[in-house]
């Protein structure tokens, strides 16, 4: 590497010139700190920095390095900077879940996921924003104000992992922590050109079971070979989880060496799950650039379509159990919750524990004649990450001073396709395989595999960066 160290080098590659000491750990983290100083107030990526804490892990880690007999005795992630998103907790650290109305005490314990980063050799690197309780997908918030687009800064990045999207895209981190729910990885990844994987549900643990099991952590990156070995970090087997696979036979990294299986079958979906939410041609141009080339790699696109229940159905499934997002949080001034949050919180108290539990058995029935259906006519399924390019920054607020809800409504065309398969828990990836050409904005597709085939899904994920190369891309702040 040369300097300057540039933070748009992979995670992997990072840690690797960590590893043969051709840079230092403490060099690294001074170059996310000065790239911070310069680009945040712009942007508005973090909102907790403790950069006393980062100088002495990296320290800290800069010392290992040189104690250490072998390279192979370091961890695999050893001294690579990572913000967390601000929705789990960090040791030391305030956790405000976005919001004005939480309370500002540290942490007394780190969740299970950030020890699994800590003991990988990241150095954490401060907290990341996120809309409110992450029940919206964009960060434009009273207690954490507007997180911005490094594409055009007049523009959302996405959320609710709004402030590790940009902190990727931007340059000021190679690789961050985020969570999604309903999208909140793959999001941020199509608005700010960057990997976003969701892994299924129950592989990576947090401290509790997150809505019912919508929810669950994975990172932001700039390549699909940082997603697969971030991803052997966290997919770990935790006894204490309500329920936790064994760890993987095999990582995930490894799997990604090999070629995917030949002639895969490949479905599309390119109309909205939901009536009367256009896609923008845009969105639907970047599902053609990746069809054409799974086929010419040898893997055809059926002609099936997914079989989905109707939609009303769905979207009332999956908001009866996404009104309890802020569920469990202490606050410490509920007056200071969002409009939106406060409605959502008042539906869901509106709720009795009968009607609550026969949604939840719903929830599962739909999401078994998904999967199923999924399994007899696909090996993968190729959608657009979002019906729509990243929309502008306050366009969520039409019509929410007569009905707060409508801040949710109006984020339909952003997570409308990712959504279905928190329902479903099956792993999806967003790719930043396309840009719009108008605007210049990255647009993503979402290609989604079958329960547990994450190593299959990096596989083709692989092969298409191959032919559609992302990582150099930079966006005109960064």
């Amino acid at each position: 590497m040369q300097s300057p160290i540039d933070l748009f080098t992979p995670a992997v590659e990072l840690a690797a010139a960590i590893r043969r000491k051709e840079v230092s750990p403490v060099e690294v983290a001074d170059r996310c700190l000065e790239r911070m100083d310069e680009l945040d107030p712009r942007l508005n990526a973090f909102c907790h920095r403790a950069d006393d804490d980062v100088r002495k892990a990296a320290s800290a880690a800069a010392d290992a390095v040189v104690r250490a007999g072998s390279p192979d005795e370091l961890p695999p992630f050893h001294g690579v900077p990572l913000p967390v998103k601000d929705l789990v907790d960090v040791a030391g650290w305030p956790t405000t879940y976005g919001s004005a109305g939480a309370g500002t005490a540290p942490a007394v314990a780190s969740d299970p996921v950030v020890q699994r980063l800590v003991d990988a050799g990241f150095v954490l690197l401060g907290k990341t924003t996120t809309s409110e309780f992450g029940t919206l997908p964009f960060t434009e918030s009273e207690a954490l104000g507007i997180s911005r687009n490094p594409w055009d800064p007049e523009r959302t990045p996405g959320g609710s992992s709004s402030g590790a999207g940009v902190a990727v895209a931007a340059g000021m981190a190679p690789i961050a922590h985020a969570e999604d729910g309903g999208g909140s990885i793959r999001i941020p990844a199509s608005c700010n050109g960057l990997v976003g994987l969701k892994p299924t549900r129950g592989l990576v643990t947090n401290a509790t079971v997150e809505v019912e099991g919508l929810a669950t952590s994975g990172v932001l990156t700039r390549s699909v070979a940082d997603s697969a070995a971030a991803l052997d970090v966290l997919a770990r087997h935790d006894p204490g989880a309500w329920w936790s696979p064994p760890t993987p036979y095999r990582s995930f990294a490894t799997a990604l060496e090999a070629d995917p299986p030949a002639g895969l079958r490949i479905g599309a979906l390119t109309d909205s799950p939901i009536d009367g939410i256009a896609v923008d041609p845009a969105c639907a141009a970047a599902v053609d650039v990746a069809l054409r080339a799974l086929d010419s790699a040898g893997h055809p696109v059926v002609d099936t379509r997914l079989a989905l229940p109707p939609a009303e159905e769905l979207v009332a499934a999956f908001t009866t159990i996404w009104n309890i997002g802020g569920a469990g949080i202490a606050l410490a001034d509920p007056d200071g919750v969002e409009p939106h949050n406060r409605a959502l919180r008042e539906a869901a108290r509106s709720v009795d524990s009968w009607a609550y539990a026969e949604g939840v058995r719903k929830t599962q029935h739909l999401s078994r004649r998904i999967v199923e259906a999924f399994v007899a006519g696909f090996d993968l399924l190729v959608t657009p990450t979002m019906a729509c390019l990243p929309p502008p920054v306050g366009a969520w607020r039409a019509g929410t001073a007569d009905n707060p809800v409508m801040a949710l409504r109006n984020s339909y065309p952003m997570g409308v396709f990712t959504s279905v398969f928190n329902v479903t828990g099956q792993p999806a990836i967003s790719l930043p395989l396309h840009h719009d050409e108008a605007t210049g904005l990255p647009v993503g597709i979402q290609i989604v595999a079958a329960p547990w085939r994450e190593d299959l899904l990096l596989q083709v994920s692989g092969v298409l960066e191959l032919t559609h190369p992302w990582v150099d891309r930079r966006p005109p702040v960064g």
